[in-house]
């Protein structure tokens, strides 16, 4: 009986080293993988994800890897990350943004089109791809959007507080976005929660340019025979 009871003891000690040494063993896999994604360090990824190690795991902040690597633009791990089955391209973080929405924000037109290859989506309710692409001050701005409104985006989405991506873009856009924008439809006479229209946007960041052109298309929309 005391052999058998030292066997059992022997087998609990043994278990408890494994079971300890794998829960260490993933907290620094989970680490390892957000410094990865951080660093654009491929390799590490591609190890972790032979090892078996969860390519959809969160951080505290709720992101993801593919939100790291969009918003650090380590492209070589994103494009890995995305070719990977498993890996959701619609997760969300806390501030409630899908890696649909870091790419447009960052500029990151390839993987963008294949976020949306991926099943990404383009409207969803609140702040959209549209509203960050329309927020980026970048020339090649104009090139994101149009990517977005070729997959359906509604032009005229609302935030939570009901601004659209023609104020934001009057406020922080370039001037070639907020001309798409126009061209493509959007509407310069809506007003958000504080009652503000895209003109106002425009004024308050002292873009009286882009005031001005917000305000010519809304005069012309609302002349007789139109």
């Amino acid at each position: 009986m005391l052999k058998l009871n030292i066997r059992r003891f022997k087998k609990y000690i043994v278990f408890n080293v494994l079971f300890t040494f794998c829960n260490f063993g993933f907290a620094g896999s989970f680490e390892d993988f957000f410094k990865a994604a951080e660093l654009d360090n491929e390799s590490a990824v591609v190890a972790l994800a032979l090892r078996g190690f969860d390519l959809n795991s969160q951080n505290e902040k709720g992101d993801s890897g593919l939100h790291v690597g969009l918003r650090e633009g380590s492209l070589k791990v994103v494009s890995f990350l995305l070719t990977q089955r498993a890996v959701r391209v619609e997760l969300y973080n806390r501030q409630g943004e899908s890696p649909l929405m870091i790419a447009a924000i960052k500029g990151h037109l390839d993987m963008a089109r294949q976020l949306i290859r991926r099943g990404a989506e383009v409207n969803k309710p609140g702040w959209t791809p549209l509203h960050y692409a329309s927020s980026r001050a970048e020339s090649d701005s104009a090139d994101m959007v149009r990517l977005l409104l070729e997959h359906h985006a509604y032009i005229d989405a609302e935030s939570p507080n009901r601004s659209t991506p023609l104020m934001l873009a009057a406020m922080y856009g370039h001037r070639d976005l907020v001309s798409l924008l126009l061209e493509e439809g959007a509407d310069p006479s809506l007003r958000n929660d504080q009652g503000l229209t895209a003109v106002d946007f425009a004024r308050r960041a002292e873009r009286d340019d882009l005031a001005e052109l917000i305000a010519q298309r809304l005069r012309q929309r609302r002349a007789p025979g139109r």
